[in-house]
């Protein structure tokens, strides 16, 4: 059996980032959109570097502009994830680009979505949540109208708030605002931190913002009384290898700190981040760990066990996908 083929659990995943090259060329020809630029010869997404990405990123987006699109991004997202072994997977998504931030809006954009997951789990079995995020250098103004629709529609299926984008601008402490009312609203809490930002910007997450799970974070490595904190404290982190050697934080699977986070006690998870744009899939970030580090079923089966208990879902569905596992 190949370590490819088992069920995954998926707790990192941006909805747009997740779009399929074809699919964006599609919609944007539709639509009449020229955005011929973001791609390459070979119909792939292109950049040069992270900035450049989240350009492309948002111009990506722009042809996504009412709610059916999102129902037939979310079906088309979750068809590839399903393909790869996923069971269960939550994703951002951001009312930036859903309505503007507009409660009304962005409940109409979010039902648009609920029921391409429904249509998902029962033709694909892959169940969907939502995890409401703020974008960083948009700034702390706009991210308290994201948290407040985060509030309005908080729920079995809108499970956790967290917040994306540029590590470089600002500070977590700026949106702690945002954070405190999502907490409020009954919502489970993330943030990137320890991709772009070094340790400390992990451990300011962890303190202004009360998180209990990271994305990425795997900078932390670079400071192991840290890693030691995060794992006494039970920090999940949402480590995403293939996004990180795409993006030139470390120079190829054998160098990345995964395997080091996790023999060091650190609960770590496995996701693709925005796999369309980094070449990846959930089943080769499987077995290129599987190469890189010799990994056997039953350290993948452990991380997709903790990554099951990291999940935001409620308990019936944690139970439900338990079992697939």
């Amino acid at each position: 059996m190949s370590v490819a083929s088992l069920p995954k659990v998926e707790l990192h995943l941006h909805l747009e980032g997740a779009a399929p090259p074809a699919f964006i060329a599609g919609l944007a020809k539709e639509k009449k959109r020229d955005i011929g630029g973001i791609f390459d010869a070979g119909g792939h997404y292109k950049y040069k570097d992270f900035w450049d990405f989240l350009k492309v990123y948002e111009a990506a987006t722009s042809v996504l502009v009412k709610p059916e699109d999102y129902h037939r991004l979310t079906l088309a997202v979750l068809e590839e994830s399903a393909a790869s072994g996923v069971v269960y997977s939550e994703t951002f998504l951001s009312p930036d680009f859903c309505g503007g931030r507009d409660v009304g809006a962005w409940r109409e954009y979010l039902h648009a979505i609920r029921e391409a997951g429904d249509k998902a789990e029962r033709d694909f079995g892959i169940t969907l949540r939502g995890i409401i995020t703020c974008i960083r250098h948009f700034g702390p103004d706009k991210a308290r109208e994201t948290a407040r629709c985060a509030a309005e529609t908080a729920g079995d299926w809108i499970v956790g708030f967290g917040i994306a984008g540029d590590e470089k601008i600002g500070a977590p402490k700026d949106f702690r605002w945002s954070f405190d009312c999502a907490r409020e609203a009954g919502l489970r809490l993330t943030a990137h931190a320890g991709e772009w930002g070094g340790p400390d910007s992990v451990r300011d997450a962890i303190r202004d913002l009360g998180v209990e799970r990271i994305g990425h974070g795997v900078r932390a490595i670079e400071d192991l009384a840290l890693v030691d904190e995060i794992a006494e404290a039970g920090i999940v982190l949402e480590v995403c290898p293939g996004s990180n050697i795409a993006l030139g934080i470390y120079d190829g699977w054998r160098k990345h700190p995964i395997s080091q986070l996790y023999e060091r006690g650190v609960k770590v998870t496995v996701s693709t981040d925005d796999p369309p744009f980094f070449h990846t899939t959930m089943a080769r970030e499987y077995e290129m760990l599987n190469r890189a580090f010799d990994w056997d079923e039953g350290v993948f089966e452990g991380i997709a066990r903790a990554s099951l208990d990291a999940a935001f879902c409620d308990a019936d569905t944690r139970e439900r996908i338990a079992k697939k596992l």
